[in-house]
C-alpha cells in the first residue's frame, strides 16, 4: 500500500545490493490468486500483494526497476478507464489499494472486477501515461502461505471473515510485515515473514487500549501502518478503526509474543483509517492519514515518545492533527516523491480521479 520513508529507505538501499538473490527463486506460472488487497514495494521493483481470501502473500518481479521518463499520472475518470481496459462497466470495478513504485514512479492498482465471491482479482499498472493489465501468471513470483487465518465464511454482518486476514503490509529490512486477524482468541496479529520467503511466518498478537471505546481490545485489526524511528528506535505507527493511533516497537515483534501497543492518540470514532505515509517537509517530519469519514489528517511526527499512554476512556486527545480541507473524498493515498503525494479521490459527481498533489 505504501512506501515508507526514513529508515525504510535504508532497507531499499540494502535490498538493492542483494537484488539478484531476492528474485533468483521466483518462477512464472499460476499464482492461485483468489483476491488482491494491500500492495507494497520492496527493493528492485519487487511488488508484494496480499491475497486475504487465498491466505497468501505474493512477491512479483515486475521488471520495473529503472527510473523512467515520467508520463502523466493525473487521470480523471479512472474507474471508467479501468472498466474499458477490463471489458466491463464502471459499477463492476472496485479499487482496493494503490502503490507507487519508488524507483520508476509507475502506479500500481489492486482491482476487483465484479462483485461478490466470483469477482476477478487484477493488478493494473499506470506507466508512461498508459494503463496496462499485468499478466500475473507470466511474471516471476514467489508466495508465502499464512497459517491460522480466519474462516472463509460470513460473519453476522454478511462480510467474509477471511477478508480481514490481511489489512495492510510493508517491506522492511528483509522482512514483510503483515497486519490482520488470525483465527485465535487473541486475534489481532502482526506477522513477519523473511524475504526471500521462508516456509512459515512469525505471529505476534497485539492488544491495545481503545480510549473511544473505553476498553482493552485484542480482536480489532490494524487497518494501516507506517514504519518510523521513535527515539532512534524502529517502530510501527498503527491506526485502528474509530481511530486510535498506536506505537509498537519493531523489537517486540517476536514469534508467539503477546504484546501491548501504546496508544498515543484518539483521533475520533465512527471512522476507518485507510492509508498512512510519513514524510519530511521544511526540516520536520509529518504523518499523513486518509480516513473513511474524517478526511485527511496531518500530524506532527516529532517527539512521539513524549506522549503518555492512553489507558482511560477519552474523546479526541493525544497527538494533535489538522484536517486538509482541500482534500475531499480521498480513498487511496501514497507518497509519490519527496515533494508530492498521489491520491485517488471520489469526485462530487461520483467518479474516481487520480491526481498528484504537493505534500501539505
Amino acid at each position: 500500500m505504501q512506501f515508507r520513508i526514513l529508515f525504510a529507505a535504508s532497507a531499499l538501499a540494502v535490498g538493492t545490493l542483494a537484488g539478484a538473490n531476492l528474485t533468483s527463486g521466483m518462477q512464472a506460472g499460476k499464482t492461485g490468486l483468489k483476491s488482491v488487497g494491500p500492495l507494497a514495494f520492496g527493493p528492485d521493483g519487487i511488488l508484494f500483494a496480499g491475497d486475504p481470501i487465498g491466505a497468501q502473500i505474493l512477491a512479483f518481479d515486475t521488471g520495473d526497476a529503472k527510473a523512467a521518463e515520467r508520463g502523466d499520472v493525473d487521470l480523471p475518470g479512472l474507474q471508467e478507464k479501468i472498466a474499458a481496459q477490463l471489458g466491463t462497466t464502471a459499477d463492476q470495478i472496485l479499487v482496493n489499494d494503490m502503490a507507487v513504485n519508488p524507483i520508476s514512479k509507475a502506479v500500481y492498482l489492486s482491482v476487483q472486477r465484479g462483485r461478490g465471491p466470483d469477482a476477478t482479482p487484477v493488478i493494473l499498472r499506470l506507466r508512461g501515461g498508459k494503463l496496462e493489465d499485468l499478466k500475473l501468471d507470466t511474471l516471476p513470483h514467489a508466495s508465502a502461505t499464512l497459517l491460522h487465518v480466519p474462516a472463509d465464511a460470513k460473519d453476522q454482518r454478511g462480510n467474509n471473515k477471511r477478508s480481514e486476514a490481511i489489512t495492510d503490509l510493508a517491506y522492511q529490512d528483509g522482512k514483510v510485515i503483515v497486519a490482520g486477524l488470525s483465527n485465535e482468541e487473541f486475534a489481532s496479529t502482526l506477522r513477519t515473514i523473511d524475504f526471500p520467503f521462508a516456509k512459515t511466518s512469525s505471529i505476534t498478537n497485539v492488544e491495545i487500549f481503545h480510549g473511544a471505546h473505553g476498553r482493552y481490545e485484542t480482536n480489532a485489526p490494524v487497518r494501516t501502518f507506517a514504519t518510523y524511528n521513535i527515539g532512534a528506535k524502529p517502530h510501527l505507527l498503527a491506526a485502528y478503526t474509530c481511530t486510535p493511533l498506536v506505537k509498537i516497537p519493531m523489537s517486540d515483534l517476536k514469534p508467539g509474543a503477546k504484546i501491548m501497543g501504546t496508544t498515543i492518540a484518539e483521533l475520533g470514532n465512527r471512522n476507518r483509517p485507510i492509508d498512512m505515509i510519513v514524510y519530511q517537509k521544511g526540516g520536520a517530519d509529518y504523518i499523513l492519514m486518509n480516513n473513511s469519514s474524517r478526511g485527511v489528517m496531518k500530524m506532527p511526527a516529532a517527539n512521539l515518545e513524549a506522549y503518555e499512554s492512553i489507558t482511560k476512556p477519552t474523546d479526541i486527545t493525544g497527538v494533535p492533527y489538522d484536517t486538509i480541507a482541500a482534500w475531499q473524498g480521498v480513498e487511496q493515498l501514497d507518497q509519490f516523491d519527496d515533494k508530492h503525494a498521489l491520491m485517488l479521490f471520489r469526485t462530487a459527481t461520483g467518479g474516481l480521479d487520480l491526481k498528484k498533489v504537493a505534500l501539505p
